[in-house]
């Protein structure tokens, strides 16, 4: 089995946009309710097969591995562990209201305060 990127590190070969990351987490979504035959995903998901496995690829370049077990695509994790490593897109914060978002103690507040720091100096 491959070694694992760290969520730090793994960025996807292809552009991560919002249409393409809300495909990745529908796509992990069904795999996480059970394993699915490649047409039957590419069906469910209304995809081309060369998007599907464009996808897959995205998926596997963030660290997240999907099994193909016989004729079956299946996640190897389950899906809130997966969910941590697919990244969010850009949400459009002004500074003043990333800055407002960075005040609290938790993990995420530390690493967008780190981000504003490295930002504004």
């Amino acid at each position: 089995m491959a070694k694992k990127r760290p969520a730090e590190t793994a960025v996807p070969r292809g552009p991560l946009t919002p249409e393409r990351l809300a495909r990745l987490y529908r796509l992990l979504r069904v795999l996480a309710a059970r394993p699915m035959r490649r047409g039957a995903l590419v069906a469910r998901l209304r995809l081309g097969v060369r998007k599907f496995y464009r996808d897959l690829e995205a998926l596997r370049d963030l660290g997240i591995e999907v099994h193909l077990n016989g004729d079956h695509y299946a996640l190897t994790e389950r899906l809130d562990a997966v969910l941590g490593r697919l990244p969010f897109p850009d949400p459009n914060l002004t500074v003043a209201e990333a800055v407002q978002l960075a005040k609290g103690r938790g993990a995420a507040h530390k690493r967008l305060k780190a981000k504003v720091a490295a930002f504004t100096g």
